[in-house]
């Protein structure tokens, strides 16, 4: 990878002979692990300004309709968070000339608070190509990082490195876009164009819940894609997005059964009570996924877009024989997207029901892609996929021309996207979101094998022995496998919180970017072996809270925590009674406890302090600093094939904490400001 300097350009055909499309990166890091930003696209002419109302890629309108530009998501690293986009620069009208990637922070965050600010392109294959760090950021609330931009009929990619005081306000107009500011009416239709999303229209009389099946989803909710004119607010986090176009989603609700009784099961689209080996159910699910994603254009871009797949006609096929030596193979699956008269090829191995995926099987996929002139081979299984690497090793033979990129899916991945597009963001049709709650039935049905991360593996059993009677070393690699283990339930904990919440949640991670995911295990894992507590943190995006999790082995509970700020310029008693009504609805046994200048302070339930919010204070009168909310939950202990307690009891730990306890904190936390 080849690194440049602020105002320096290189040509990207230059660097690649694959870089007609390019995903781009933006990472950093914060010493405190709350540091966040989002990420913008403006598409921009001769003028430097936006061509109209859908050149201006966020958060609220992410991606392109052609699939020019896609905003990927954040993608946690060994030590931060990066954020990708991916630009198909076949697909960019003639009258773009230059991409513009930037980011903005909001709430008076400022940049200089990050560390190891930085923007790469990869090609379409994965491969880096050029890199660049911002090492001068100060005061500004908004950044350009960099632009692609053409020169005759290649394209270049410079690095900016512009900061902005003004925020996405100030960067905005720049290029051309008009902003309201707070409290300034639209005019009539801008006003008209204006629709919230995820507002559920009226069930029929007498009905409170809503339709299920294809028919029922024109009663669904309304979500928006885009912007309709080129106007943003000066604060667009909060408010009312503009939308041209509606897209469906469903409600979360079914419609009362007509059923006479529990006994009669639903009709189903994709059955799977017959399933009754291994074999059957990859296949069946293989079948499933890959028939989905070509007919529903939303879910099959959004799997493939950060794999290096273009926008276009998608084609997808199972059990396909394919020549390697005296015996053919037959992938589990192949995907073809075209585009332009040009192909683009992945093979498909899927593993069910927590079944390894085999490197030897793998890397023959990969020599017959490499010879076909494929692109990619993805794996998909329940494991999930840490720092974006693959779950299984294979040999790349550096004298073949044509790169094949391998990547990984875990099906809890899977989920996600299906239910982030169904309940929150919508897709084109009825019928599609009705396609996408069938997949979804498919895949959360307990005979499916889809079931995401369900195995601690082989070392859990030992580990956990060896710490409840003490036996274990701290040099024992099998920690250090627990530890990486852990790292993986917890990813795939916040894609299903994700999912349900229409928000990123993602670890935190508290090292610095260019740390050893390695070395960072193998600390964690020391710390394991002398404590016998495996601890993570996670956020969910555009929340101040952190949520700490520890699973105390030795005790066998499983405590859920978050530090919350004492608001500024409130008596000490009335903060503490605030801080009970915004929890009246929380569990009775939520633990709460004060904290002041260098320690802790008095600690009770809720239950307990709720006739006496005055125990919450310290005897000496020291005011509180501010509060610290846990829950501590039993854990499981079985393991075997299925789904582990262990893992159940710290999924159901963090749902029942956020639920009863971190969504009621809103008020309470705009009163104390953010942390850090």
């Amino acid at each position: 990878m080849q690194e440049i300097s602020k105002g320096a350009n290189v040509s990207l055909t230059a660097l690649s002979e694959d870089a007609g499309a390019v995903v781009v990166s933006l990472g950093w890091t914060s010493a405190t692990g709350e540091g966040d930003a989002d990420v913008s696209v403006l598409l921009l002419d001769e003028n430097g300004k936006i061509r109209g109302e859908n050149d201006f890629y966020f958060y609220n309108h992410p991606a392109a309709a052609d699939g020019s530009v896609q905003l990927l998501g954040k993608t946690p690293t060994s030590n931060g968070d990066e954020d990708r986009i991916s630009v198909d620069l076949t697909a960019v009208p003639e009258d773009v000339a230059r991409i513009v990637v930037a980011a903005s922070r909001y709430d008076g965050a400022r940049f200089g608070d990050l560390d190891d600010l930085r923007m790469t392109v990869a090609d379409r294959s994965g491969e880096p190509l050029v890199g660049y760090s911002i090492e001068d950021a100060g005061v500004e609330t908004a950044f350009v990082f960099g632009e692609l931009y053409r020169r005759g009929e290649e394209w270049k990619f410079r690095a900016v490195g512009q900061g902005y005081e003004t925020g996405l306000a100030g960067l905005a107009t720049d290029f051309g876009i008009e902003v309201l500011e707070d409290g300034e009416p639209a005019t009539e239709p801008e006003a008209a164009e204006v629709a919230t999303a995820a507002v559920p229209a009226p069930p029929e009389e007498g009905d409170a819940t809503a339709a299920t099946g294809p028919e029922a989803a024109t009663a669904a909710t309304t979500a928006v894609t885009a912007p309709a004119s080129a106007t943003v607010p000066a604060q667009t986090r909060g408010r009312a997005p503009r939308t041209t176009k509606k897209k469906v989603t469903l409600p979360k609700v079914a419609k009362k059964s007509l059923a006479e009784n529990d006994s009669w099961r639903t009709a189903r689209l994709f059955p799977v009570p017959s399933l009754k080996s291994d074999k059957e159910r990859e296949v069946r699910a293989t079948s499933v996924l890959l028939s989905v994603m070509a007919e529903v254009p939303e879910l099959g871009r959004r799997l493939t877009a950060g794999f290096g797949a273009p926008a276009g006609r998608m084609q997808t096929f199972t059990e396909v024989p394919l020549p390697h030596g005296d015996t053919p193979r037959r992938p589990d699956g192949v995907i073809r997207v075209e585009r332009a008269g040009k192909l683009w090829t992945a093979l498909v191995e899927t593993k069910t029901h927590g079944n390894p995926l085999k490197g030897e099987q793998v890397q023959q996929y990969m020599d017959i892609a490499a010879r076909r002139g494929y692109e990619a081979v993805i794996t998909l299984s329940n494991d999930v996929a840490l720092d974006g690497s693959p779950v299984v090793d294979v040999k790349i033979d550096g004298r073949r021309k044509h790169k094949v990129s391998l990547w990984h899916l875990s099906w809890a991945e899977v989920a996600h996207q299906a239910q982030m597009l169904i309940r929150h963001e919508g897709v084109g049709n009825a019928a599609h979101a009705w396609l996408l709650q069938e997949l979804l039935e498919y895949l959360q049905h307990e005979n499916s094998g889809c079931h995401g991360f369900q195995n601690m593996g082989p070392a859990w059993v030992p580990v956990r022995k060896g710490i409840e009677d003490e036996t274990i070393s701290p040099d024992d690699e099998r920690a250090v496998d627990v530890v990486e283990s852990w790292e993986r339930l917890i990813r795939q904990v916040c894609l299903r919180l994700g999912g349900e919440l229409g928000q990123k949640a993602l670890p935190v991670q508290r090292t610095r970017r260019d740390s050893d995911p390695r070395a960072r295990r193998v600390a964690a894992a020391g710390a394991l072996c002398a404590d016998g507590r495996l601890s993570a943190e996670l956020r969910v995006d555009g929340t101040s809270s952190v949520i700490a999790v520890t699973a105390d082995l030795r005790t066998g509970k499983v405590r859920t925590s978050v530090d919350i700020p004492a608001p500024e310029g409130s008596y000490p008693l009335a903060m503490v009674k605030r801080l009970l009504r915004a929890l009246a609805e929380a569990p009775a046994d939520l633990h709460v406890q004060s904290l002041v200048e260098g320690g802790n302070g008095p600690r009770g339930t809720l239950e307990r302090l709720r006739p006496e919010p005055g125990d919450l204070l310290p005897k000496d009168g020291a005011a509180p600093t501010g509060f610290r909310l846990s829950l501590i939950k039993g854990m499981g202990s079985t393991r075997g094939n299925t789904e582990s307690g262990f893992i159940r009891g710290v999924d159901a730990a963090v749902d029942r904490f956020h639920h009863g306890v971190v969504a009621h904190l809103g008020a309470v936390e705009a009163r104390g400001g953010r942390r850090g």
